[in-house]
């Protein structure tokens, strides 16, 4: 809203991101509606638009075999984790056929009316399920150019009824797969720190799961603005599903790379706390997504998995068996690492 003061127009930023949100139409409604420029909330500061242009490399994010002998994953997992901090994996058990039906119902919510999806738009996890555009909304310098559908998987699924019935099945099997792929990896990371298969998995609690559906529409203008802003993760892990389109980009020794897309697989990244946990010898590193230039929109879900609120996170017993020095994680706030009706404002 621009409003005349002094002869000059003002921009209203805060009064602007307010009806925004009241339209519950989310960044897919202003494409609708046949926009050509965003609105000026969505626009970044220009430190953050000068490094969008990355330099061509030949860095490739890691792909690591599941199948293969235990002793191989388990270096190539910690391997990954120190260096890169993220990386795919493949013939992980989840079938590509149930990977396919899981992003279908994902772009399948977004595209739905205003009107039907209006109904889940709530910036609370009361029910353990909403929708909202930029979980940060109100917080952040500028908003980024993506809707959101949220989950809770942990401990227990919301109420059937409450998950939308375009992907209730699909979320469903999701939780199911992803439950057991997290204790799978969790053992893993834990045999790459020198430890007993299931020493992570008792520190921390895998119970508290969060799905994060995000979904990148066309932007016209994608020089002005970001899908997801640079950001480590909260949390302990998060396995990511993104589509053929991609857009993911990692830091990595001070270069942005590509996290090409591989049907069928699942990229894997380190979260805070388990950073913290394995006494900063896996390293959560700094991720973004490009907003998308392309006509078709890109979608992309995760699964997150939190820490409970529990001594356990000062006691941690890290690499070869000697216990990390009693503290609490300073750079997480305590709701984004153990509530799941509280989540991180990033992930992907």
């Amino acid at each position: 809203m621009a409003t005349a003061v002094n002869g000059e127009n003002h921009y209203d930023r805060a009064e602007e991101v307010k009806r925004f949100d009241a339209l519950k139409m989310g960044v897919k409604g202003l494409v609708d509606s046949g926009l050509t420029t965003i609105p000026p909330f969505f626009i970044h500061p220009p430190e953050t638009l000068s490094d969008l242009k990355t330099k061509p490399n030949s860095v490739v994010v890691p792909t690591i075999d599941l199948s293969g002998p235990r002793s191989t994953v388990v270096h190539q997992v910690a391997a990954a984790s120190r260096t890169f901090g993220f990386f795919q994996i493949v013939n992980h058990g989840i079938p590509v056929q149930v990977l396919d039906r899981m992003i279908g119902s994902i772009r399948a919510f977004h595209e739905q009316p205003t009107d039907v999806k209006a109904k889940f738009y709530i910036r609370d996890m009361a029910t353990g399920v909403n929708f909202i555009s930029n979980i940060d909304l109100f917080h952040s310098k500028a908003a980024s150019w993506r809707d959101t559908l949220q989950i809770k998987l942990g401990p227990t699924l919301p109420e059937l009824e409450n998950i939308p019935e375009v992907c209730r099945d699909e979320m469903v099997q999701w939780s199911k797969h992803s439950e057991a792929l997290g204790e799978q990896l969790m053992g893993l990371l834990s045999e790459g720190l020198g430890l007993d298969t299931d020493r992570l998995k008792s520190t921390t609690c895998l119970d508290a799961r969060m799905m994060v559906g995000h979904y990148y529409p066309r932007c016209p203008q994608p020089d002005l603005t970001v899908g997801i802003a640079s950001h480590t993760d909260p949390g302990v892990l998060t396995l990511l599903l993104q589509d053929h389109i991609g857009g993911l980009q990692i830091k990595h020794e001070g270069d942005w790379v590509d996290v090409k897309p591989v049907h069928g697989a699942l990229v894997i990244n380190i979260a805070d706390i388990l950073q913290i946990l394995s006494n900063d010898e896996y390293t959560s590193v700094e991720h973004r997504v490009l907003a998308n230039s392309s006509k078709e929109p890109t979608r992309g879900f995760f699964s997150t998995v939190h820490v409970q609120r529990s001594p356990a996170i000062k006691h941690a017993y890290c690499q070869h068996g000697t216990r990390m020095k009693d503290r609490t994680p300073s750079t997480c706030t305590a709701h984004s690492i153990s509530d799941p009706n509280h989540p991180t404002p990033y992930g992907f």
